[in-house]
């Protein structure tokens, strides 16, 4: 009775404690939008973040990895707070990468001091991609007429149903740029003299499975995070998850509030299976 209390927030800091882990969970496509269900966004995340480096006596911040990747402002609020949080505690942060740790999701990785894999962890993509499609033909063919009316003649870049100009490609190709430096910046701060290989293959979107990135220095070690903690602080060590808090009537009534539609819960699952099917998952 008393370890189940002992997982309790604030009860648990009354009880006898066994060395505590706070767990956080990062999996799905990292993106600021309550239609991507199961996703990451800062805002959703925020809170257990601050939760975990908050509770009393907490030995260490074990982070799961399990992301595709997605939006790039959306990882550096998230990877920043856990930085932040880590200097003012002086708290260690260990990522634990599953499946899949690439763009995004590696930016969220290498927020941690230290990074274990799995042998087939899918680990890297270090770059910055768009996508989208071309439908200038499409509307051509069908004689669809499309009325579009902007106050400023860059408003309407990279329209999928206009012929695509070389000046937009340019203005994108600069925007990504500027990312991707920054993507870049991120790793080598936090990884250092642990990366091994020249910048063209690191930071060029390659990907690597978890055995690889170990040789390329993005990852640290193999394992897992409940056998690397039980190896750290013993068999009694506490593993506390933290998850998103809901309302005690929605906990109650396994429901969510402002539920999206269901079209654009369609939507948002394709997009979601299209970002994870780049790594074959």
């Amino acid at each position: 009775m008393k370890n189940f209390l002992a997982d309790i927030p604030w009860i648990g800091d009354f009880c006898e404690q066994h060395p505590k882990v706070a767990v956080l969970r990062l999996s799905g496509v990292i993106a600021d939008s309550s239609m991507h269900k199961g996703g990451i966004s800062h805002a959703s995340i925020a809170d257990q973040i601050d939760k975990a480096f908050d509770m009393k006596d907490v030995r260490e911040i074990a982070v799961i990895v399990n992301s595709p990747g997605g939006a790039p402002a959306q990882s550096s609020l998230i990877a920043t707070q856990i930085r932040d949080r880590a200097h003012d505690k002086k708290v260690p942060v260990t990522a634990f990468v599953e499946d899949v740790a690439a763009s995004g999701g590696y930016w969220l990785a290498a927020a941690a001091d230290k990074i274990y894999v799995q042998p087939a962890s899918v680990v890297g993509s270090i770059g910055v991609i768009s996508a989208g499609f071309g439908f200038e033909e499409f509307i051509r063919r069908y004689d669809i007429k499309r009325r579009v009316h902007t106050s400023g003649k860059d408003k309407s870049m990279l329209d999928p149903f206009l012929p695509e100009k070389k000046s937009d490609v340019e203005r994108l190709s600069k925007l990504q740029n500027e990312i991707h430096a920054q993507f870049i910046e991120w790793v080598k701060a936090r990884r250092g003299d642990r990366l091994k290989g020249r910048d063209e293959d690191l930071f060029e979107g390659q990907i690597w499975t978890g055995q690889g990135a170990l040789g390329a220095g993005l990852a640290d070690a193999l394992g897992d995070m409940r056998g690397v903690m039980r190896d750290k602080y013993g068999d009694k060590v506490r593993l506390i998850d933290l998850e998103p808090e809901k309302p005690f009537w929605q906990s109650l009534l396994g429901i969510k509030a402002n539920p999206p539609s269901l079209a654009a819960q369609v939507v948002s699952e394709l997009e979601n299976k299209s970002v994870w099917q780049r790594f074959g998952l």
